[in-house]
């Protein structure tokens, strides 16, 4: 009898740590990596990740989700009885996904400000979205360079040396210096217009204004007024350019008065009036410019495709460590979005998403007017 009840615990033990699987074949993707053996291709490496596993297969999912927002056009889609757009076949294979970048201030700090550059210089997105220190920070490395030192360097000893520390970066106090002496002129100006010419200004307005009054090629902000990109950021005020309307105002009251009512509904039109485009997100990092593009995509019931890449956690309920599960709940991203969110610092994975996407298209695009 012992026995019997042996062989029946056995045969149960048994089937349940032999459990037959489903069959995965031809329906999802095989976890492989890439292979050193055929030497070092840059090119192949990056497309292996997809198939790596973990943050390397969301940042091939990013690579993808980019290239579909980047292939999209409006001869895509079908054309319903009812609709009122123009059916031109020309006209509708110009019509391209809308792209919405926003990023926080640490990225113009670090060298992605860079691979911003790029973006704006080539007018490869449509409308970014960042913090004050994303908008001064362009300025001021136009004046003077930002420097590597190290995480662990001692603030006090920093702070008698006049030097500020973003992470691993040094920024000379200098720098604000010159920023001051450069922008209060600017300030002048303006005030001026507002009280001659009935200017009302916003913050997109101004960060338009400096950008052309940089006129400097190394400046995103100058190649975003150039190409007429808009640039909004509601919190202009909570950095060194609060810091210098704050003086301004002291040495020239009342100051400029800085209307964001008009630059909340011109951003939220940005979405509004996508349509019939398709509209794409690629956040990079957290707070204000991650909630001010998903929010302003609400209102034309969410966004069609989302990268987010950050490395907050969503278990304190911020926003910012929000994956886009949560954006759908609140009809910021639509529930049928390709959306994918890469868990990494975006110094790392946002050069490999441009240079897997935005600059591969550049670059052939480049060699077929070569070829041509």
């Amino acid at each position: 009898m012992g026995e019997i009840g042996s062989n029946g615990c056995l045969e149960s033990a048994h089937a349940a740590v032999f459990k037959k699987s489903e069959n995965l074949e031809g329906k999802s993707l095989k976890i492989v990596g890439y292979d050193f053996n055929q030497g070092v291709d840059y090119s192949q490496l990056l497309k292996s990740m997809v198939s790596t596993g973990f943050q390397a297969s969301n940042l091939g999912d990013a690579f993808d989700i980019v290239n579909q927002m980047l292939d999209w056009r409006l001869s895509h889609e079908s054309i319903t009885e009812d609709c009122n757009e123009k059916k031109d076949p020309a006209y509708r294979e110009s019509v391209t996904c809308k792209i919405f970048l926003g990023f926080t201030s640490n990225l113009i700090s670090s060298g992605v400000r860079e691979t911003i550059r790029y973006l704006a210089q080539h007018r490869m997105v449509d409308v970014m979205v960042t913090t004050a220190g994303g908008i001064e920070e362009d300025f001021i490395k136009c004046l003077a360079p930002t420097y590597k030192g190290d995480f662990n360097l001692p603030g006090a000893q920093l702070r008698s040396k006049g030097l500020n520390r973003i992470g691993n970066l040094l920024a000379p106090n200098d720098n604000y210096c010159k920023f001051e002496e450069w922008i209060q002129p600017i300030l002048d100006r303006m005030l001026k217009e507002q009280i001659e010419q009935k200017v009302i200004w916003t913050p997109s307005k101004i960060i338009a204004r400096l950008g052309k009054e940089i006129n400097d090629e190394s400046s995103y902000l100058y190649w975003a007024y150039k190409n007429n990109i808009p640039v909004f950021c509601p919190a202009i005020t909570d950095g060194s350019i609060g810091d210098m309307l704050y003086f301004h105002s002291l040495r020239s009251p009342p100051g400029l008065i800085v209307d964001i009512t008009q630059d909340v509904r011109a951003m939220d039109d940005q979405a509004v009036h996508a349509s019939p485009r398709k509209t794409g997100i690629i956040i990079l990092g957290g707070g204000l410019p991650k909630h001010h593009i998903c929010n302003a995509n609400m209102m034309r019931n969410g966004a069609d495709y989302a990268v987010y890449i950050n490395t907050a956690q969503e278990f304190d309920g911020s926003d910012s460590g929000a994956r886009p599960d949560e954006a759908v709940s609140w009809g910021k991203i639509r529930g049928d979005a390709k959306s994918v969110k890469v868990h990494c610092d975006a110094t790392i994975a946002f050069p490999l998403v441009v240079a897997e996407t935005f600059a591969q298209r550049k670059s052939k695009a480049v060699k077929c007017q070569a070829s041509n």
